[in-house]
């Protein structure tokens, strides 16, 4: 094997996309846990709530995707 060829296992293709979604969206929850994070210990959970949201929200339009976002906190907070 010469220097300049991949081993066919790693050789790229062109299909191969060159970032990672699930790391990006690891970004989005790490952002909306560390605003969150800010809030703890001052009992205000809207406050606490509303700065995640505001940052998950931030960084979601960042995400280069086509998809859909489907979320719900089900029905202990009626969301």
């Amino acid at each position: 094997m010469s220097e300049h060829h991949l081993p066919s296992q790693l050789e790229v293709s062109p299909e191969a996309p060159d970032r990672n979604l699930a790391l990006e969206l690891v970004r989005v929850t790490e952002a909306a846990a560390m605003a969150a994070g800010r809030w703890v210990g001052r009992g205000d959970k809207i406050g606490a709530d509303g700065a995640a949201v505001k940052a998950m929200r931030t960084l979601v339009s960042t995400v280069s995707m086509n998809g859909v976002v489907v979320i719900g906190e089900g029905e202990k907070d009626e969301a």
